[in-house]
């Protein structure tokens, strides 16, 4: 466990690597200034299509993926969620950004698939689903986050794995308020690239 606490500062700032700034800065774009200026996957695939999404996606959920890996490799479950919820801070509270950073959802999917990687598995189907069915990002993270510690009840979670289950769920929620507040007021960003008449990107 002193391995993996030495380890903190390092699996934050992983969690600090602007993945969506990177590859939308390669193509000419400030995610920050355009869409709904998060700068995460969904942002970048309402920006620049699936492509540059995927790419950004991919990085966001291996920021996540990596650092739990690595504390679980050291101690167990409780080190994946130290390194894990880290990492997480790190993207949604990045210090290399005024601590203005994204949602969080892709990281946390990250984590949580190295410690319950059926339970992301299905959860990732149903995100995608709703996402393109409705084809808002929003309201499949949140519907996901919800479900994610419902789903590690039902599979007899430990009490670790429910508070930080829960824990990760409520910060995703409350990093969708905004959005949420949006769709209630029908200015919801939708999932699609702007470039082609908002078809869905995924």
């Amino acid at each position: 466990m002193t391995a993996v606490l030495c380890l903190l500062p390092v699996a934050y700032l992983l969690g600090t690597f602007p993945s969506a700034g990177i590859v939308a800065k390669a193509r000419g774009h400030d995610i920050q200034k355009e869409g709904s200026g998060n700068p995460g996957a969904s942002n970048t695939f309402r920006i620049l299509g699936w492509k540059a999404g995927a790419v950004v996606l991919i990085l966001d959920i291996g920021k996540g993926a990596l650092a739990a890996g690595v504390g679980l490799a050291l101690a167990g479950h409780a080190g994946a969620f130290i390194l894990g919820v880290a990492a997480v801070l790190g993207h949604v509270f990045p210090v290399t950004r005024h601590f203005k950073g994204g949602r969080g959802v892709a990281t946390a999917a990250g984590v949580m698939g190295v410690v319950f990687p059926v339970e992301i598995i299905i959860l990732a189907a149903v995100w995608f689903a709703i996402a393109r069915g409705l084809h808002k990002a929003s309201i499949a993270s949140v519907v996901c986050a919800v479900a994610f510690p419902l789903t590690v009840a039902w599979r007899d979670g430990s009490v670790l794995d429910l508070v930080v289950s829960s824990s990760l769920a409520a910060l995703v929620v409350l990093r969708h308020l905004a959005n949420l507040r949006r769709l209630v007021r029908g200015e919801e960003h939708g999932l699609g690239h702007e470039d082609d008449g908002g078809s869905v990107a995924a």
